[in-house]
């Protein structure tokens, strides 16, 4: 996508030709040179945080899913979740999908996983520029996708168990994401047969997360709720129908896939194991402290600076788009204009709502099993973040078209604009600095881990061949991750699973590693 632009990276000045005295060729290369210049920073960040995942060993629920998975295959890991864990089906089969290939399994993870939702925002940004009739410099929704992905994984406190750590990953990160890959065939539809696609995908997608994660389920059906609420004030027409029916459907998908998991042994075992029955789930002082949470937990997001990124590169799109919606004014009439004003405040609005009424909900859900730790469990967060990082990106957008909006008609406010759009620049570039530093500093203990993990592991292996039945264990932990014998000893999950992941009847607590 490319349009005209002029002075500074995101400004536009009108010119007559296309001539080398800068007409809009040249300050299409401009632009798109800013725009290069500016994605190397968040694009290095990930390239640095893929790489990282090299250094990714098992730890806490690992041990026991992949002895599972190596002697008993996929109906395995089923059978156990299904029956016995949680009943998330969907997960349990993403679980096998990388547990199958033991510790290379967990060290592709995250590269794959991150480019997944690089892939997924990529695809959602432009398909929604495109629905929206806009088009943008080339190279600017690279820009856009890059950054809101830095931020969603690496902004969180505990990028380990985010990011690098697959059996949170799946059910936390990877979920919402592909609820935003849900949405893309709805935007990209055009045709009966392109509608017909996107339901179908959403009712699949809705039956797969709801076999999945529970959190992601009060999000995205919360968001869908405020889109058809929302809807309503539109005028009535074939696509507010599609958009409808798109909606029922997807809400079909999650119903379906929550009542298979609900219904599920196993989840009827996990709230056995929680006294999280939905009574004890809503009673009123159940309801007050997870409200008192979702404050504490809401206070730690809105101070975590580098999510401004996510504004910071909303405005530059919003500064750089070109097309949309421009309402006919005649004399004395700004009742259209001041209609299109008022759209997008009112989605800004409800979109904001939805976060807040889907945050404190996931909290609602999860407080029960994690109690009093929920304010500190950053890793379960990922369910309403993302849409957090996306409603950034949104609101960036509307304040980078209302710079970029004419005072009056054929009139450009270039200063102003090349002002805000170095402002913007310099907060993506600052937002990838800040989120640098914590990630080379979790490289280090990575680092440690890995090498300390593999001395001991190949020293368990050889006693093991060896004929050896009964072996110590010194812990390893990185990024608060539970260990075998936690606590000083005093806590023995998950010992039993590594032993059987070392063909080895017992393993003791030790202090000091082989």
């Amino acid at each position: 996508m490319s349009t005209g632009t002029g002075a500074g990276p995101y400004a536009e000045k009108d010119t007559g030709g296309g001539g080398a005295g800068g007409g809009p060729r040249p300050a299409r290369r401009r632009a798109a040179s800013w725009t290069a210049a500016l994605a190397l920073f968040p694009f290095a960040l990930l390239g640095a945080a893929f790489w990282f995942g090299r250094l990714v060993r098992p730890g806490a629920d690992d041990w026991c899913f992949l002895p599972v998975v190596r002697d008993e295959g996929a109906l395995g890991m089923l059978a156990k979740f299904y029956l016995h864990d949680n009943g998330r089906v969907a997960n349990a089969l993403l679980v096998v999908g990388y547990g199958a290939f033991g510790v290379p399994g967990h060290q592709w993870f995250a590269p794959v996983s991150g480019a997944v939702v690089l892939g997924v925002l990529w695809a959602l940004t432009a398909a929604a520029l495109g629905r929206a009739g806009l088009t943008a410099p080339r190279g600017t929704v690279q820009l856009v996708a890059a950054t809101a992905t830095a931020a969603f994984l690496l902004a969180t406190p505990d990028t380990y168990k985010t990011f690098y750590w697959p059996a949170n990953s799946v059910s936390h990160t990877l979920a919402p994401v592909l609820a935003c890959a849900a949405v893309i065939p709805l935007l990209r539809a055009r045709t009966r047969r392109g509608h017909v696609l996107a339901s179908a995908t959403a009712l699949l997608a809705g039956v797969f997360i709801g076999t999945l994660s529970e959190e992601t389920v009060v999000v995205a059906g919360v968001v869908l709720v405020t889109v058809l609420l929302t809807g309503l004030r539109t005028p009535p027409g074939p696509g507010r129908t599609r958009l409808r029916s798109w909606c029922a459907v997807a809400l079909a998908g999650l119903a379906t896939g929550t009542a298979v998991l609900y219904f599920s042994p196993g989840a009827q075992a996990r709230r056995t194991r929680f006294d999280a029955d939905t009574g004890s789930m809503l009673a009123p002082e159940a309801l007050g402290a997870a409200l008192r949470a979702f404050g504490e937990i809401l206070g730690t997001v809105l101070t975590t600076w580098p999510y401004l990124g996510a504004v910071a590169v909303g405005v530059l799109l919003g500064l750089s788009a070109r097309g949309g919606e421009r309402p006919a004014r005649g004399p004395g009439d700004g009742s259209a204009d001041g209609q299109s004003r008022r759209r997008p405040l009112r989605t800004a609005l409800a979109g904001l709502l939805a976060f807040l009424v889907s945050g404190y909900l996931c909290v609602v859900v999860t407080r029960p099993v994690f109690g009093a730790d929920v304010t500190t469990a950053s890793r379960v967060w990922g369910d309403f973040l993302l849409l957090y990082v996306l409603l950034l990106t949104g609101i960036g957008v509307l304040l980078g078209r209302a710079v970029a909006a004419p005072v009056v008609p054929r009139v450009r406010r270039t200063a102003p604009r090349t002002v805000v759009a170095a402002v913007a620049a310099a907060g993506c570039v600052l937002a990838c600095a800040g989120l640098a530093v914590p990630l080379f500093r979790l490289e280090t203990e990575m680092a440690v881990r890995a090498r300390d993990w593999d001395h001991q592991d190949q020293w368990l292996r050889e006693r093991a061949a060896q004929g050896a039945r009964v072996l110590p264990y010194a812990p390893v932990p990185v990024g608060g991750m539970l260990e075998p014998f936690g606590g000083h000893g005093r806590r023995a999950w998950p010992a039993s699973c590594v032993a059987r992941y070392y063909h080895l009847d017992e393993v003791t607590y030790s202090t000091r590693l082989p």
